[in-house]
């Protein structure tokens, strides 16, 4: 296949793609509706609904201009050959291959997030503050980005220059050991993040004795569940939004609970939202979760190993030669479809398993707690009552607020 054949590929998967992603966003805002649904009448007044629905129109139009603008520069890098030209500005002053694929990386990922920071700041400190979920300040906001540069750095750049070394090394069968360092390093990430990570960015505090912490433990030995710590962290320090979470997948288990969950939540909310995450482990959707996405790495590996070495990839966007990194960028297009069939089936799998720790959450605690909490969640988050079936098919990693509902009173 020539280069021209390619990039025409390459542009229309491009330009179908944002058709596409924009439909799905036009139909599920136009998918609104004024009537509060009897299920969460009791905790929804009127003003606070129709807010709700006002937050998700400007975060769409807010996302029309914001995702338009990124596909107009990405469209002009390929057809002007943007991604060629600045490997051409760069190669005659770097003669290590992986030291300017790099740089390369390096130079685009800097000036997107650059081009991208007037939307990001938006976002944050004028829709997010309108609607009184933003509690980042401008000192985090900067301190993140540079945490964030940092990271990517050095553990991007690590990975990425195994990568380099091994298709030096082994050529085409570069994606069996590259597959096995990806999948080891996702194994440590799973088992260490809340240790390593997430210290790095937010304030970790352990769960001091009292009611909340008895229940906790009370419930976690009633299910055998191996806890190790509790810790509360300070989600209020960026946002006024809740979560909670658990995180390990050796015998101990640390749970973490956001400062903003627990000053909305009763313990018994809090106790049935843990329960839920409990169900998650006892349904072994952790195991599993890794398991796949070791499959989707190989897989995904394998199919790059038959276009990393095409030419006419680095030649369809602007190269002169064989390029690495110029062949990544083209593959990462190419592959989008496939990636966009294998993202749904994994939300699919992901919707189920929500629908599983739930219920495994009202067995083993209560259903009307989880139901309750969950309620809370999405008056809290201004979350959307409706959303269009399409999109949730498409988009939605847990089935809409509605649907868990009526699966808690069904079972």
């Amino acid at each position: 296949m020539t280069s021209s054949v390619l990039l025409l590929i390459i542009v229309c998967i491009t330009v179908l793609s944002f058709l596409f992603e924009q439909t799905l966003e036009w139909i599920n805002i136009r998918n609104q509706r004024q009537e509060i649904p009897e299920e969460v009448a009791s905790v929804y007044n009127k003003e606070k609904y129709l807010r709700s629905l006002e937050y998700h129109r400007d975060q769409t139009r807010f996302g029309f201009l914001s995702s338009g603008f990124s596909f107009v520069v990405s469209l002009l890098m390929l057809v002007l050959e943007g991604f060629g030209w600045v490997d051409s500005l760069l190669r005659p002053m770097l003669s290590n291959t992986i030291l300017l694929s790099l740089v390369f990386f390096g130079v685009i990922g800097f000036a997107s997030d650059v081009i991208s920071l007037p939307f990001q700041w938006y976002g944050t400190f004028v829709i997010e503050e309108k609607y009184g979920f933003n509690k980042t300040t401008i000192k985090t906001f900067i301190t993140d980005k540079l945490k964030g540069y940092v990271l990517g750095a050095i553990i991007g750049g690590g990975l990425f220059t195994l990568f380099m070394l091994l298709i030096q090394w082994l050529g085409q069968n570069f994606w069996i050991w590259f597959g096995i360092i990806a999948s080891l390093f996702i194994l440590f990430i799973n088992m260490f993040y809340t240790s390593l990570i997430l210290p790095l960015f937010n304030k970790l505090t352990p769960l001091g004795e009292g009611e909340l912490k008895d229940a906790i433990s009370t419930f976690a030995h009633k299910v055998n569940f191996p806890l190790d710590n509790i810790f509360v962290i300070d989600g209020s320090k960026r946002s006024a939004k809740a979560n909670a979470f658990f995180s390990g997948l050796g015998k101990k288990k640390k749970i973490v609970l956001y400062d903003t969950l627990m000053n909305n939540h009763t313990t018994e909310e809090l106790v049935a939202v843990l329960a839920h995450e409990v169900g998650h482990f006892k349904k072994k959707h952790i195991i599993w979760g890794y398991v796949l996405s070791v499959v989707q790495v190989f897989f995904t590996l394998w199919i790059l190993s038959l276009m990393i070495l095409n030419e006419n990839l680095s030649l369809a966007l602007g190269g002169t030669q064989l390029t690495i990194h110029l062949n990544l960028i083209a593959f990462g297009i190419l592959f989008s479809p496939i990636s966009g069939v294998t993202g749904l089936l994994t939300a699919m799998l992901s919707r189920k398993n929500e629908f599983e720790a739930d219920a495994y959450a009202k067995i083993n605690f209560d259903g009307n707690a989880l139901a309750g909490a969950l309620k809370k969640l999405s008056v809290d988050t201004l979350s959307n009552l409706f959303p269009h079936p399409v999109y949730v098919f498409f988009h939605y990693s847990h089935p809409p607020l509605l649907q868990r509902l009526a699966a808690l009173r069904r079972e």
